[in-house]
């Protein structure tokens, strides 16, 4: 596998970003893209797939619910909600001095869990409003069954997370931010700033020589869908560089300063599997800095 090689899940499922429409695939598009990167193991998976010449989108609905219910495994394993919310509600109590009413947007929220989690545990108040949007109406309307069916104050939309009706003041995302290369992942960042976001927290893959190694184990150990096997694997491999990261948020994010938590290479880099792009306004660097304590020592320097 190799970083330049394209997630299955980003291929078999097209939508178009400003009408929300989703549009057919067909099955040659995808099996060329897979022949151009030699991607023989992810040809497998697609010949799973049924529709004939179109791929059946009800089918491709069906494995996408089934990998990201077993994601959720793995995010709650990681403590991929504990993590988030340790670096999020020190934010919220800095913003909530200014702000009466504060908006969390998770941008490619999926099933929710992340959002879902922080509902259950962050214990937030009824002053901060949790918002979740996805292209795919599928994984919303599940997303929003198990918020209802777990009595959960959030939200999920089928929406464009950068054209809601108000924009976020803080956006979120979890296993998003290596689905974007080069101008893409820069563009990530202009648009919630140009949204006027005052804040971000992006959760990824922390790229190392262990993470491939570590994702080929615990998906073969843990999960039965072959997409989510396949590109689980890969999204390890293609998890950006720390310097990546930070070139692409500095470079098109401004006003916003930008740092990593957890960013720094490890000598054993399976005790920080996970790292966290962080962006803030800057009136509001040193107030979050102080707010975190004990916390702030693993955080780069802002820039």
């Amino acid at each position: 596998m190799k970083a330049d090689w394209p997630e299955l899940s980003d291929l078999i499922l097209d939508t178009d970003p400003s009408t929300l429409e989703r549009r057919p695939v067909e099955r040659a598009h995808v099996e060329s893209v897979l022949a151009t990167h030699g991607m023989g193991s992810a040809r497998r998976v697609l010949d799973r797939i049924g529709g004939g010449d179109t791929l059946d989108p009800a089918e491709v609905d069906q494995i996408l619910v089934r990998s990201h219910a077993e994601l959720q495994r793995l995010a709650f394993e990681f403590r991929n909600g504990h993590r988030l919310l340790m670096l999020m509600r020190p934010l919220l109590d800095v913003l909530a001095q200014t702000t009466e009413h504060l908006r969390v947007v998770d941008i490619g929220c999926g099933m929710g869990f992340l959002l879902r989690w922080v509902a259950a545990h962050g214990r937030l108040g009824p002053n901060v409003e949790l918002v979740g949007c996805d292209f795919n109406p599928t994984l919303i309307r599940a997303a929003q069954a198990l918020a209802e069916e777990e009595r959960l104050a959030c939200e999920f939309r089928v929406a464009n997370a950068f054209t809601l009706e108000r924009s976020a003041d803080i956006y979120i995302s979890s296993g998003v931010l290596h689905h974007f290369r080069g101008e893409d992942l820069d563009r990530f960042f202009a648009m919630q700033a140009k949204a006027g976001a005052r804040a971000m927290l992006h959760l990824d893959i922390k790229a190392s020589w262990a993470a491939p190694i570590g994702a080929w184990i615990f998906h073969r150990a843990r999960m039965r869908e072959p997409l989510a096997q396949h590109d689980g694997v890969l999204s390890a491999v293609r998890a950006h560089p720390r310097d990546a990261l930070l070139t692409a948020s500095r470079n098109a994010g401004r006003p916003l300063r930008y740092t990593l938590f957890d960013g720094r290479p490890s000598p054993l880099p399976i005790l920080r599997t996970l790292n966290v792009v962080v962006g803030i306004a800057p009136e509001l660097e040193g107030p979050y800095v102080e707010a975190l304590g004990p916390l702030a020592k693993r955080l780069e320097a802002f820039g």
